[in-house]
């Protein structure tokens, strides 16, 4: 892929939309980082907990007017929707109307990858967004990362901070997580270059690992001897995932049903745009044995 030819953007304010996530959270870091002008929204400014410096401004995306002061001066704006659905139309409408660019956190809807192409109601919530977003009038980005790494805390993590023992659905179906700094090195870049406008990128770690690859990785980062059970889906919807929504349940396991067999999805996208490779699942491990109890 051609690098983009880098703008000066020394004097343009991107905003942050979604910032105290775990996505937005480092695109700020990144930003403030990299001495750009960053400004991030957020329902609770006391308890944002951003770099100093960082400017945190109030908002809700659900009260279009409150979206105002953060748009002021702004040239661009990194979006993760957490919202209903019912309030992008108008929170959309003001965003245009304020900001020339738009790099959205969406999902990889396109890929044609069994795993990505299971119905849930956040695939038909992104693609909605996407189609107001086109037909907003900003010049438009969309992100597509697969699975993230942090999912690890909330699979695995319970378990093997209880114990040795991880019992888990689909052992051998695979997946490339990718690790959250990797997701925001992506979006820092191409608020900073031309040439990404109409564009989409799926986003992916570096390696196909299987779910059962995964959880003995964790183990070895953190010292410990992990013994790992294969459960039925059945079974799993009764227990380690019987704290999900009963729909998010159902499309993970109908994903991972239907990605065993074959390798993950995986794409050299984070080394094309930012010229360092993805990080591996193992550093992700390394910088987060806390999570598991290390």
């Amino acid at each position: 892929m051609e690098r983009s030819m880098v703008v000066s953007d020394s004097l343009e304010r991107v905003l942050v939309i979604g910032a105290t996530g775990n996505i937005g959270r480092h695109v700020v870091g990144q930003l403030a980082a990299r001495g750009r002008r960053v400004r991030a929204m957020t329902r609770n400014v006391e308890g944002a907990g951003l770099p100093e410096g960082v400017e945190v401004v109030q908002g809700d995306l659900t009260v279009p007017g409150t979206l105002d002061r953060s748009l002021e001066g702004v040239e661009a704006v990194f979006l993760v929707w957490t919202a209903p659905a019912a309030a992008a139309e108008a929170a959309l409408e003001r965003i245009a109307r304020r900001a020339r660019r738009g790099v959205f956190l969406s999902a990889p809807l396109k890929t044609p990858h069994p795993f990505f192409q299971q119905p849930n109601p956040g695939r038909e919530r992104a693609m909605h967004m996407e189609r107001l977003i086109e037909g907003s009038g900003m010049a438009w980005t969309f992100l597509r990362p697969g699975m993230f790494a942090l999912n690890a805390r909330h699979f695995w993590g319970p378990q093997i901070r209880a114990g040795d023992v991880v019992r888990w659905p689909y052992l051998m179906a695979p997946t490339a997580p990718i690790d959250e700094r990797d997701i925001a090195a992506v979006a820092v870049r191409v608020l900073g270059e031309a040439g990404h406008a109409g564009r989409d990128y799926v986003l992916t770690g570096p390696e196909s690992l299987t779910q059962g690859e995964q959880i003995a990785i964790i183990g070895e980062g953190i010292g410990r001897r992990l013994r790992i059970e294969e459960v039925s889906a059945e079974e799993a919807r009764r227990t380690c995932l019987a704290g999900m929504p009963a729909s998010a349940a159902g499309m993970l396991l109908d994903a991972w049903a239907a990605a065993v067999g074959q390798p993950a999805y995986v794409t050299g996208t984070v080394g094309e745009l930012t010229g360092a490779g993805a990080r591996a699942f193992s550093e992700w491990v390394r910088e987060n044995g806390a999570a598991f109890g290390a």
